[in-house]
């Protein structure tokens, strides 16, 4: 049985940094990985901290011509509804940056963080985990051929399903919304100018993130009953719903991309530690991709997961337990209000919409709320010297 100090469990986009970081840390390290296969047509935008950490990885480098940088979130009320919420822009200069982050295609930055992965002493085990076990020492996984390996620390980033979750008894509260998304690209007439627009619907965001050139990516709220229609209409069509989603602000659009719906559902472990593993990634949370803060929370989840290893390195239960701890503000934080500000979307109950509408004007109006929103949302746990530097 092969022993490691550290073993990643998940090829996505979590389990690869955590892999590559722990590599960089010094710590010999393996990944349950089989090789991305070109099936993701999904786009991801990441904020500041988390660029900056692909970049100490080594990655940023290679994916980065084929990014666009985020300048300026803004929402818009496309509902129909008697109170509606008032335009607001967030322009990233306001908190001293050039850009919030950056948005880019996710195939790319998994072949990317693959290479890079194949560069390093990281062992790569192209096999599934089909069971887990510990004992005193160390986590035990089972491969489907047959074969088992161990480390002192397991960090978990198997998914929504995590088998290392179920495993070690960590229970998850799982809830859904009646929602799908579709997810597309297209190119547009006009230029973006680096400008993400968020509008609201109804059935939830309609939400427009730049891409290089006259690109663009959405992420299309629908009804749960309505995918079998929109996925069964032209092309033509689609670009016609498309370029009225936008109200034009973009001129006429081309999809360019093959169109795949996704249901919108939410996830949150009762821990996020225990034993000798660490949930990190969609393992630990998962949400709809609202405010771009999936794979933003899930690399936070792997900084603080090698500082809790660096700081015991031979006590996994210290290391789970100081990490559990360290991470529920956080996840908690993001889970409900990305939570909440669906629900909001999706009800027509009066007060509500008179709640959320006063609390988008008052972000809009108010510059030093407005200011710490930004911060909060774009730079979670950046200290004020280095924003300011």
């Amino acid at each position: 049985m092969k022993k490691f100090d550290i073993l990643v469990v998940g090829g996505g986009l979590a389990g690869m940094s955590a892999a590559l970081a722990c590599d960089k840390a010094g710590m010999n390290v393996a990944i349950i990985a089989k090789k991305p296969v070109n099936t993701d047509g999904r786009t991801t935008a990441l904020f500041m901290p988390s660029i900056d950490f692909l970049d100490e990885l080594g990655v940023w480098a290679k994916i980065k011509d084929q990014t666009a940088a985020l300048k300026t979130m803004r929402i818009l009320d496309s509902t129909n509804r008697l109170i509606r919420s008032r335009p607001a822009s967030f322009p990233s200069t306001e908190i001293g940056l050039d850009a919030f982050g950056y948005n880019f295609p996710n195939h790319p930055l998994l072949i990317s963080m693959y290479e890079k992965m194949a560069e390093t002493d990281i062992e790569i085990i192209e096999n599934l985990a089909v069971d887990y076990t510990e004992d005193d020492d160390h986590g035990i996984i089972t491969l489907d051929h047959g074969e088992t390996v161990s480390a002192t620390h397991i960090l978990a980033s198997d998914g929504r399903n995590s088998l290392i979750r179920q495993k070690v008894n960590i229970s998850a509260k799982t809830w859904g919304y009646q929602q799908k998304a579709i997810v597309l690209t297209f190119a547009h007439k006009f230029p973006h100018q680096n400008i993400s627009t968020e509008f609201h619907t109804e059935k939830g965001p309609f939400t427009q993130v730049p891409l290089p050139g006259k690109r663009s990516s959405l992420v299309w709220a629908i009804k749960e009953s309505e995918e079998a229609y929109f996925m069964g209409l032209g092309k033509d069509e689609l670009n016609q719903l498309v370029e009225q989603g936008l109200h034009s602000t973009l001129g006429p659009v081309e999809i360019d991309s093959e169109l795949q719906c996704f249901p919108l559902s939410s996830l949150i472990a009762t821990r996020f530690g225990k034993g000798h593993v660490m949930l990190i990634g969609e393992a630990a949370h998962a949400f709809p991709p609202i405010g771009a803060q999936g794979l933003n929370l899930g690399l936070r989840d792997v900084m603080t997961a090698i500082d809790c290893l660096k700081q015991y390195p031979d006590d996994p239960e210290k290391a789970s337990n100081t990490y559990d701890r360290k991470r529920r503000a956080d996840v908690h934080t993001r889970t409900f209000g990305i939570d909440m500000f669906n629900r909001t979307l999706l009800t027509s109950f009066l007060p509500v919409q008179l709640i959320r509408s006063g609390a988008i004007s008052a972000i809009s109006s108010i510059a030093p709320l407005r200011q710490f929103v930004m911060r909060q949302g774009a730079l979670p746990g950046v200290k004020k010297e280095k924003q300011s530097a």
